[in-house]
């Protein structure tokens, strides 16, 4: 025996209805939009925690220049480049008195020399030269 099939009535048609897809297609749509913008982020931290560590690097080799050279430099303010994984830096150094003749108080400063705001302070580390031996 074999079974005929009835034809389905009209307007009962299986699928997916137009307001269906359009909701399915919206929801995507601003999931999509949440992860492209959450890569934005995630690639915008990135590079500031790049300079970051560029400018700390920086900051430390100046000081630890400083330190080597052994001189007690006078109060004031040095500028000098201080290149560092072929970023363009600055570092600006400014020197204090301190309460001990024998030590000086330096601030480095580093800037990006090629940013759009050369201004703009990365980093700031502070340390003491001393002219003991």
């Amino acid at each position: 025996m074999t079974s005929i099939e009835r034809p389905r009535p009209p307007g009962r048609e299986r699928g997916f209805t137009l307001i269906e897809v359009l909701v399915a297609l919206a929801i995507i749509a601003v999931a999509m939009g949440a992860a492209l913008r959450a890569t934005g982020v995630m690639a915008a931290n990135n590079r500031a925690l790049q300079d970051k560590t560029l400018a700390l690097l920086a900051a430390q080799n100046a000081l630890a220049q400083l330190r080597l050279e052994q001189v007690l430099p006078r109060a004031g303010t040095r500028t000098l480049p201080c290149e560092q994984g072929g970023r363009e830096l600055q570092c600006d150094l400014e020197f204090k008195n301190s309460m001990n003749r024998s030590f000086r108080q330096v601030s480095v400063r580093v800037r990006d020399a090629s940013a759009s705001r050369p201004d703009a302070v990365l980093l700031q580390l502070d340390g003491l030269l001393s002219g003991v031996r």
